[in-house]
């Protein structure tokens, strides 16, 4: 008679606190908070710390915003903190390049993930290959990723598999989702691919812890989460509220829940000025399905061309504007105020 008890389900928790955490504060973390944050993930056992410009490697430039530090310090600071967590950085193609990359791995990069908009998987075929003959691990992203269906995601998915990616996933850029639609997606995603799947969840419409168990129970095995949900708009799917949610869900993730707790209390005290809220513009961009990480530009637009933000919102999610195109936020705010006019 077997005595042992059964063995626990197990998520894998990628913490991308000091990556997605930098558009809330316009990409100026110093090397002291990087550090101090790190060090207490790691203490945590938290398995996977993601660092960099928000936008990722490459990313820091006037268009999206300029970073206090550049890639290489971010890159090295982390790494001296971590003793056990493994390191992880975010890049997509055409803002960084296959020179990032072999710089990330020489600097310590364990995973790399590899994004791309929902329907161009494609243009992830070249750096994923970098990436495999690096030795790091690829894993491959696909952003704002409500904008197409479940069946699209499974064939880009499936691609960016072929193309090498040791784990796949979808990203909800936006804060749209509603826990059936992540439900379907990462449903017909896991059936068409042989490896992990990833879901990275935004709180826009307060729906990320849900939306995150939703992945889990359509067999996501990788979820995104961050300190206090520090992170673009209203912010991520919260890690600490994630483990505590898990654990009584009979889950296992190997991150201690009181460790974790402390570690986002680091975070509350050293990275931010006020954890992220769900305010009227949060709700707005949700609903519009506009990129989280626009929140600071739109109303940096909206006050400059005396327009409501979240017509301006609303306006973007109508062009279907996606993360690169920030340009496209004061013009879209100069033509409300003259159709407004």
């Amino acid at each position: 008679m077997n005595t042992h008890p059964p063995e626990r389900p197990r998520i894998l928790l990628h913490d991308p606190t000091l990556r997605d955490g930098h558009h809330a504060v316009g990409h100026q973390l110093d090397a002291d908070q990087l550090r101090a944050y790190a060090t207490a993930a790691n203490a945590a056992g938290v398995p996977v710390v993601e660092v960099g410009h928000g936008n990722g490697l490459g990313a820091s430039s006037l268009q999206i915003g300029r970073a206090r530090l550049d890639d290489a310090t971010m890159l090295t600071t982390v790494r001296e903190a971590l003793t056990s967590a493994r390191m992880g950085v975010f890049m997509a193609p055409g803002w960084g390049t296959s020179g990032d990359l072999a710089a990330a791995v020489h600097r310590g990069a364990d995973v790399i993930r590899i994004a791309a908009h929902c329907t161009e998987a494609d243009v992830t075929e070249r750096h994923l290959g970098v990436v495999r003959d690096l030795g790091a691990e690829a894993q491959g992203v696909l952003l704002m990723s409500h904008m197409t269906g479940p069946g699209e995601l499974a064939e880009q998915c499936a691609l960016m598999a072929k193309f090498g990616a040791q784990a796949v996933g979808i990203m909800d850029s936006a804060g749209h989702y509603l826990p059936s639609e992540v439900t379907g997606r990462v449903h017909a995603i896991a059936e068409a691919v042989d490896v992990p799947v990833i879901f990275h969840g935004h709180n826009n419409l307060g729906l990320a812890v849900a939306n995150s168990l939703a992945a889990v129970d359509a067999g996501a095995v990788v979820i995104d989460a961050t300190a206090r949900g520090f992170g673009a708009g209203a912010g991520n799917t919260q890690l600490e509220v994630l483990v505590a949610v898990l654990e009584r869900r009979g889950i296992e993730t190997g991150i201690g829940l009181r460790e974790v707790l402390s570690a986002a209390d680091v975070a509350a005290d050293r990275l931010m000025k006020a954890p992220p809220s769900i305010d009227s513009i949060a709700v707005a961009s949700g609903l519009a399905g506009v990129f989280s990480g626009f929140k600071r530009p739109v109303l940096e637009s909206a006050r400059a061309e005396g327009v409501d933000p979240v017509d301006l919102f609303l306006a973007l999610g109508e062009r279907q504007v996606v993360a690169g195109q920030e340009d496209l936020i004061g013009d879209t705010a100069r033509q409300l105020k003259a159709a407004t006019r």
